[in-house]
């Protein structure tokens, strides 16, 4: 069980390293005007990208594919939670109650015995 949690914990911060290189396409978007602030931004997504596409890699090795795709839902949470505290976004009813369907979704698929590849039926 404590593998399992681990797993899940390893893989939502693969999915907040994701959502993070899109803090970095917005900034760089505004500081199009300025070469030096948008070269930082796209090179630090770009960064972001590269080390969330390896990282993917062994996630997957760790997980059945539907299971880590649910789980990349998560981004949904993670983005509006970097809306707020970067860019002064506000969170509406509908966008909680969006959220809330998704992390249930990902709390149900996480729940399943055997979410990881080749973790043994042990009782930790």
């Amino acid at each position: 069980m404590r593998t399992k949690i681990k797993n899940v914990i390893l893989l939502q911060g693969v999915v907040v390293i994701y959502t993070l290189s899109g803090i970095m396409s917005k900034n760089a978007s505004a500081n199009g005007d300025h070469l030096v602030r948008f070269l930082i931004f796209f090179g630090l997504e770009f960064v972001l990208l590269a080390v969330y596409a390896v990282l993917w890699q062994q996630m997957i090795k760790r997980f059945e594919l539907s299971v880590a795709y649910a789980n990349r839902s998560m981004a949904v949470l993670w983005s509006m939670l970097w809306a707020v505290l970067f860019f002064g976004d506000a969170i509406t009813v509908k966008n909680m109650i969006g959220v809330l369907l998704v992390t249930i979704g990902t709390a149900i698929i996480n729940t399943d015995e055997n979410p990881t590849k080749g973790e043994e039926a042990s009782h930790d």
